[in-house]
């Protein structure tokens, strides 16, 4: 619908809603670009763009493994990025330029005894620069300002301006993931011969081997019958251990001295029970009749005394030795204590 058919009232409407819309794509747009601003800032603040820089430069055999924008390492830390990468001349010592920058305050960590150490930064074939900390040397950059103003170059400073390539570091370069590949394939190919020649001698060795074990089990299985058989004769109770060793005659002789020798033994105990009958027997006695050793010793006592008067009487003193007549009479003790008042006394003959 044309805009001149519509009433004033519905024109009024619309200009007033297209304010609005171009307000709102204003704000919008104005919106896009302060985030973008503020994402670019945040980029180039976290990459060290702001950051003052110092070039350097070093050099390597091959460009594998390098590319523009990758870290530089300091200390493990990341301080720089690589900026160029360019072939050098044809007939050059070195054959590859690699320029780098280090952010500050790193690059006074840099001096003229710092080494560029080229390794390798994953199994992917990637190769990483990372740069040694000086301590004999000299400082490379000089700052006034805040940035750097003068670089050493062979030992003279030197404007930056003046040294756009900035200081150069010494390479300690390693080689490459597939260099040392190629380097050990080629190892492995001249050691291999040496190698298949080994595998055939211990193969070799190993069908003598098996020949030799396969002769001396042949050998064996005579002896493993032999074997077979002693041990059927051992677990045999006829053919047993036993009954190798001992003979019938020799089981007879022993089974008739065990017989023998149980004859003995039952003899043996009678024996002892009739000794310990008898014992018994003394015993009874000797408990029944304990006065018969004092009844004893006594008469002895008694005998003795008769005698010593029969020697000192004067009938009877020619009938004895003179020694014997002259000797006093000895005293005689009684064997045994005398019986006390209460047991009953002995006859006096």
């Amino acid at each position: 619908m044309p805009l001149r058919d519509l009433t004033p009232q519905l024109r009024t409407r619309l200009r007033r809603m297209e304010r609005l819309v171009g307000l709102f794509v204003v704000a919008a747009a104005g919106m896009t670009l302060i985030g973008f601003a503020y994402y670019f800032y945040h980029t180039a603040e976290s990459r060290g763009w702001f950051v003052p820089t110092c070039p350097y430069y070093t050099f390597a055999e091959s460009a594998e493994g390098l590319q523009v924008g990758a870290p530089i390492l300091l200390m493990g830390f990341s301080v720089g990025e690589i900026t160029r990468i360019e072939a050098q001349a044809p007939g050059s010592y070195y054959k590859v330029f690699v320029g780098f920058e280090v952010r500050r305050p790193y690059y006074g960590y840099i001096w003229t005894d710092s080494k560029v150490r080229i390794s390798s930064g994953d199994l992917l074939g990637g190769r990483r620069l990372q740069v040694t900390v000086g301590s004999a040397g000299q400082p490379t950059a000089y700052e006034e300002d805040g940035r750097v103003r003068e670089v050493l170059i062979d030992g003279k400073k030197v404007p930056l301006a003046e040294a756009p390539q900035g200081v150069g570091v010494d390479p300690l370069e390693e080689p490459a993931l597939a260099d040392r590949a190629q380097k050990l394939v080629a190892q492995v190919e001249e050691a291999l011969p040496g190698i298949l020649a080994q595998v055939e001698t211990v193969l070799g060795n190993a069908a003598q081997l098996s020949e030799e074990l396969a002769h001396l089990a042949s050998e064996a299985r005579p002896v493993l019958a032999n074997v077979d058989e002693i041990t059927g004769h051992l677990s045999d109770p006829q053919g047993s251990l036993g009954e190798w060793l001992l003979t019938p005659e020799l089981r007879e002789g022993l089974d008739e001295a065990l017989s023998n020798l149980n004859a003995d033994l039952a003899t043996l105990n009678e024996t002892l029970a009739n000794v310990g009958a008898i014992t018994g027997s003394l015993k009874t006695q000797v408990e029944a009749n304990d006065q018969i050793l004092a009844e004893i010793s006594s008469l002895v006592v008694e005998a003795d005394e008769l005698v010593q008067g029969l020697k000192r009487h004067w009938l009877l003193q020619s009938a004895f030795p003179v020694g014997e007549r002259m000797s006093p009479a000895p005293i005689l003790e009684p064997l045994l204590a005398p019986p006390s008042d209460d047991a009953p006394s002995a006859a006096t003959p």
